[in-house]
């Protein structure tokens, strides 16, 4: 009996930037309101947390060939408003210049979020992408949550895409993964019995440092509280949708591999009991894939040690490769790697337009992107 393919969704989030300063405007209402009224893109067309930014939440897919089509086909829509509004739209971590505090949207729990927060806020400027993918109940999704926090650096590195921020090279592939560590909860999630402790010590934590409800987990993966999904946050928003969709079937085959007995892969994809990194080392780690993405080495996530990314890259291909192949992604994902690893990332490929032409460079790097057909 073959299994049923399992399913994922992808939210993206944009913003809007000015064609000269390149900084955010806040004209997210009025393209929300013409692609709100367009029966294809109403369901999935989101406001987000400032007044600059609009969210792409996907319908839910089996198949990466059809998600890379809707992706790129809302991308294009979101393209054709920019145009029409006369700014720049684009798909990366943190905009590359910033004002002094954003504007948020006029949303009763966008302005509680900012009263608690505070000055916070002034550097959350910043987009994600999100990968969601199905569980059974929470008890499954805590099994995929445990062995997934060991790969959070290897995908951190893979997707860094905000080396700009205020007009200067931060040094960073991923300077919002940065930004993001002053929240309450950040960066790697512990490890959980199952579903009851997570409930559990979820609900502890609403209330205290502006966690006002589950949805503020920061954590760089978690279970989603509205959908049965296991949800990864750790990246960047992307410049092109392919690379996006390389991160899902990546995920999607981890959490395949650990869930899935047809396919025996559960122990391949995870350490050993001795060899199980504490979280200080994943968090360190963390920072690591933040500041140098693919460029030098990487954790591996089941030989939990420092290696060249390309190596780490290959052998965790070869380790996701039965879920790869079930799923009819194998191909996309080596491609893929292939591709991040001979033309670089979205972080490499901004600071190398940044470089050349500054600003401009920059501007022309997203044009030249948001929308391209892979």
């Amino acid at each position: 009996m073959v299994a049923e393919p399992t399913t994922f969704g992808i939210e993206e989030e944009f913003v809007f930037l000015d064609p000269v300063t390149m900084k955010p405007v806040d004209v997210a209402a009025g393209a929300f309101e013409t692609l709100s009224a367009r029966p294809a893109w109403a369901p999935i067309t989101h406001r987000e947390f400032l007044a600059s930014q609009v969210e792409h939440a996907s319908t839910v897919f089996t198949s990466s060939a059809a998600a890379l089509a809707s992706l790129v086909g809302f991308r294009h829509e979101l393209a054709e408003e920019a145009r029409r509004l006369g700014v720049v739209v684009a798909s990366v971590g943190a905009p590359p210049d910033a004002h002094g505090f954003p504007t948020v949207t006029d949303l009763p729990r966008y302005l509680r979020i900012v009263d608690e927060m505070g000055g916070v806020i002034a550097d959350h400027q910043i987009q994600g992408l999100h990968v969601h993918v199905g569980v059974v109940d929470h008890d499954a999704g805590v099994r995929a949550l445990n062995v997934t926090r060991n790969w959070l650096p290897l995908f951190s590195a893979l997707t860094g895409n905000s080396p700009i921020w205020r007009g200067h090279d931060t040094g960073f592939d991923s300077w919002r993964n940065v930004s993001q560590r002053r929240w309450t909860t950040t960066g790697c999630p512990p490890l959980f019995r199952d579903g009851a402790d997570y409930d559990r010590r979820l609900e502890r934590l609403i209330g205290i440092g502006g966690m006002q409800d589950q949805a503020i987990i920061m954590w760089n993966a978690r279970l989603s509280s509205h959908v049965p999904t296991i949800e990864v946050r750790v990246a960047d928003a992307q410049l092109e949708a392919w690379s996006s969709v390389l991160l899902t079937a990546l995920f999607r085959a981890l959490v395949s591999c650990v869930l899935d007995d047809s396919l025996g892969r559960s122990a391949s994809v995870q350490p050993t009991p001795e060899a199980a990194p504490d979280p200080e080392l994943l968090n360190a780690s963390l920072m690591h894939s933040a500041h140098f993405g693919l460029s030098g080495e990487v954790l591996d996530p089941v030989l939990v040690e420092l290696r060249p990314a390309a190596e780490t890259l290959d052998r965790c291909i070869r380790v996701l490769q039965p879920a790869l192949e079930a799923a009819g992604d194998l191909e996309l994902a080596r491609d893929g790697v292939a591709r991040l690893l001979r033309d670089g990332t979205g972080a490499a490929r901004q600071r190398a337009a940044f470089t050349a032409d500054g600003m401009s460079g920059l501007r022309e790097l997203y044009a030249s992107t948001f929308s391209a057909s892979p």
